[in-house]
This record gives structure tokens, sequence and C-alpha cells, in this order.
């Protein structure tokens, strides 16, 4: 029977720890520490992400597309605490609900922030109780729809005289860009790397 996404992407995440292709470190002391939750879960015969559309009301990214999590408070024990905490006071998700399968690469965000980045898997149907204040929208991507070129947005910048590109991901009239697709993009590729690895 072949693994389901969140057994694939637990062993790739693993894989990369022992290879010590370890999530890259950010060491910057002028920045704001911070996590997030990439939350993986079936659905309807597919496997979804969970991200929000941000309200008005929130004082960093509004409108924006983003997973669950915010900036590390004083009280949180680590930043895995942190995207705990902040999963569920943004979208209702009770800590214990969520198994840890791993850990993506550290991110900094435009507006100053150090974000480390969980993977995690909840059981669905969940009842989520997004927060009024916070959260705008929940959105539940399919990874179908996120591996559709049709989807992908392509930009090119120059950064140092190097032209850069990114990819932001299309969904229905939604626009994920930014650290969110970044984000996206490297779980995508981490995901299919180990569900090619299992293949063979």
């Amino acid at each position: 029977m072949a693994a389901s996404p969140p057994e694939v992407i637990q062993r790739a995440l693993a894989q990369r720890a022992t290879l010590s292709v370890t999530p890259e470190l950010i060491d910057n002391g002028s920045l704001i520490p911070a996590a997030v939750l990439v939350a993986l879960y079936a659905k309807d015969g597919d496997y979804c992400v969970l991200l929000n559309k941000r309200s008005e009301e929130v004082e960093h990214h509004k409108g924006e597309i983003s997973f669950p999590g915010g900036a590390k408070d004083p009280e949180d024990k680590n930043f895995l605490d942190t995207a705990l905490r902040e999963t569920e006071e943004e979208m209702g998700i009770n800590r214990n609900d969520v198994t840890i399968l791993g850990e993506l690469d550290e991110v900094v965000t435009r507006s100053n922030f150090h974000v480390k980045v969980f993977v995690g898997s909840i059981v669905y149907p969940y009842s989520f109780k997004p927060s009024a204040v916070e959260i705008a929208e929940v959105l539940e991507v399919p990874i179908k729809s996120l591996n559709d070129p049709s989807t992908w947005r392509i930009e090119t910048r120059m950064e140092d005289g190097l032209p850069v590109s990114t990819r932001s991901y299309a969904y229905k009239e939604h626009l994920v860009f930014g650290v969110t697709a970044r984000i996206l993009q490297q779980f995508l590729e981490v995901l299919a790397d180990g569900l090619e690895k299992e293949a063979h």
C-alpha cells in the first residue's frame, strides 16, 4: 500500500535532518522571531494544505494569504509552542490534535519576521473555529491544485544584478505570494522528492 503524503513528508524531513540537509538557519538579532504551521490533511480523496486570508484588522500583512502562525511570545517555551499556540488562536485547532511531521527551512519576511516553519497533520473532518478578528476566510487548498502548473504565476525581478524568479499560486479568486508561496514551494518539492523515492 502506498504511503500517505503525511508519512512521505515525515520520512523526507527526517531524512533531510540525518543527511545534514538541515533547515536553513538564519541568525539575525534584528528580526522578530515567529513560527508557522503547514497543516496537512485528507479531504474528499485528496490531501489539502490549510491557509487563511488575514483580516484587515491584523497588524501585519492585511488581506494576504498565510499559514496559521505569528510572532513568538515571551511565555512560549519554544518556536513549536509558538506555532501551535497561534494555530489554536487563529484557527481553533487544539494543539493535541496536531501530529508534527518535521521542519522546513526558516524564512525571513519583508516585514522583518524570522519564521520557523513546522509541518503537521490533523485528522479531517475538523471543526475549524477561525478567529473573527484575525481571519477573514479559511482556505483548504488541494495539493493537486498547487501542483498544477496552470495555477502558477512566475515573476522575475533583478536582485543584485541577477534575475530572480519567484512562484505564486492562484487558487480560486486568491493569489498566494511572497513568503507563503516560498514555503509552499519548498513543501511541495520535499513531498514530490519523497514520493519519487517511495516509488523506487
